[in-house]
């Protein structure tokens, strides 16, 4: 029973353990890590957000490091 949920699992994800092989190594997992836990403090930051579209652009500041506008609130 326990190999039927290991297969079950790898089913379910088969597509993303494929695009490891497909990158070929060339994307570092610690940058994508990186990215992800990123994402996950801003979106974290931004639950006080009225609308999705605020969240939005306060993740693109963040993971594109981009300037903020200074008419706008801190998003971070």
């Amino acid at each position: 029973i326990p190999m039927k949920k290991i297969a079950k699992m790898l089913r379910s994800h088969r597509e993303l353990l494929l695009n490891w092989f497909r990158t070929k190594g060339q994307v570092a997992l610690g940058a994508v890590e990186g990215f992800n836990n990123k994402a996950k403090v801003t979106s974290r930051k931004a639950y006080g957000f009225r609308n999705f579209e605020v969240m939005k652009i306060a993740l693109y500041h963040t993971l594109g490091n981009l300037p903020e506008p200074e008419a706008t609130h801190r998003f971070c």
